[in-house]
């Protein structure tokens, strides 16, 4: 078994230095999980419950790759969508002269001329809402020009998906991967021992507990395409295998040649970004250690997944990193300790 102390120590490290009370990590390849650890309490209590591997994360962001991406996929083997499709022939609102060009594969490479977050819950509460006023905003640049990441374009892709695939988002993922134990909107004895994230006085009055924290989610009832998913760090794992399987030989999620398509990055000038995945860079959060062929993603609330499959790897890493509050970005500890923890799995399995 490899050494993995200095990982113990910088995760420690960050729970004691209130960089996020919970955390919890899982390093394996295509065979299953190679190592696993849990550190601190679901709070900075001293008598909250201490933090177990199978503590459930509000996802955030990685509902983007885990969720939307996946079903995407889905729909693009069955010929229900295409990458080339405009945007304009799914989004009924989505008529400027200046977006009729706009693509699917636009959309999930980011570069579609969105800006990246818009407070839409604060006046919609339905999909055609949320659509027409994503429609009407200004882009923020010409399409392709460049890249910027956009919550509002996977909004789209999940108002997408429920349409083409005939389905909600959240039972079409949970027909295709549910068995992970991934879920949206989780139970009431699920909700109870999650990870706390946002103590949220200013609009929901509450700590939010097992509740999705994104408020463009929460709008939406806690199902959108890019926030929503909750799930355990050995959950995720089991989806970064079936990843790593996918490459190889068809999965649920398509055959490996549409896998490979989806990893491709973007021509767009500037952009890291792949078809819903970012890929490495030596400034990402997966560190300096992994190989170019590696590709991954992080969320807003303290999560991270990372897969090499050059190495056989895959790093998933869970924290709640915004409770009580969200941290300003010049005091992120997390984002700084993000690359050394990689950076740190990567030489344990190197000696």
């Amino acid at each position: 078994m490899p050494d993995f102390s200095a990982v113990v120590r910088l995760l420690d490290e960050g729970t004691a230095a209130h960089g996020f009370p919970a955390a919890t990590i899982e390093v394996g390849h295509l065979g299953g999980p190679r190592w696993q650890h849990a550190t601190g309490r679901l709070t900075y209590s001293p008598d909250a419950p201490p933090t177990t591997l199978d503590t459930p994360f509000d996802l955030a962001s990685l509902t983007k790759v885990i969720a939307t991406v996946p079903l995407v996929m889905r729909l693009l083997t069955a010929r229900r969508l295409l990458l080339s499709a405009p945007v304009s022939s799914l989004v009924p609102s989505w008529r400027a002269a200046d977006r009729m060009a706009v693509t699917v594969a636009d959309l999930l490479e980011h570069c579609a001329g969105l800006t990246a977050w818009w407070d839409l819950y604060k006046r919609n509460t339905t999909s055609v809402e949320f659509a027409h006023e994503i429609a009407e905003l200004p882009l923020e640049y010409r399409p392709r020009s460049r890249s910027i990441y956009s919550d509002l374009g996977f909004l789209l892709l999940g108002f997408i998906v429920a349409d083409r695939g005939g389905a909600p988002l959240d039972a079409q993922f949970d027909a295709l991967l549910g068995p992970t134990g991934l879920d949206f909107r989780p139970t009431a004895g699920r909700r109870a021992v999650s990870a706390p994230t946002e103590d949220d006085r200013a609009w929901r009055g509450r700590l939010l507990t097992g509740e999705v924290h994104d408020e463009n989610a929460a709008a939406l009832g806690g199902v959108a395409g890019h926030a929503g998913l909750f799930g355990s760090a050995p959950e995720v794992g089991a989806y970064a295998r079936l990843v790593l399987q996918t490459l190889r030989q068809p999965t649920q999620l398509g055959p490996p040649w549409l896998m490979a398509r989806m990893l491709r990055k973007s021509r767009v000038p500037g952009s890291s970004r792949a078809l819903g995945w970012d890929t490495m860079l030596p400034t990402s959060s997966c560190g300096t250690r992994m190989s170019r062929a590696a590709f991954g993603h992080t969320g807003f609330t303290g999560t991270s997944l990372w897969i090499d499959p050059a190495r056989d790897l895959y790093v998933v890493l869970l924290t709640n990193r915004v409770h009580p509050s969200r941290p300003a970005d010049v005091n992120d500890l997390l984002r700084r300790l993000r690359p050394a923890v990689h950076d740190a799995v990567v030489e344990a399995l190197d000696r």
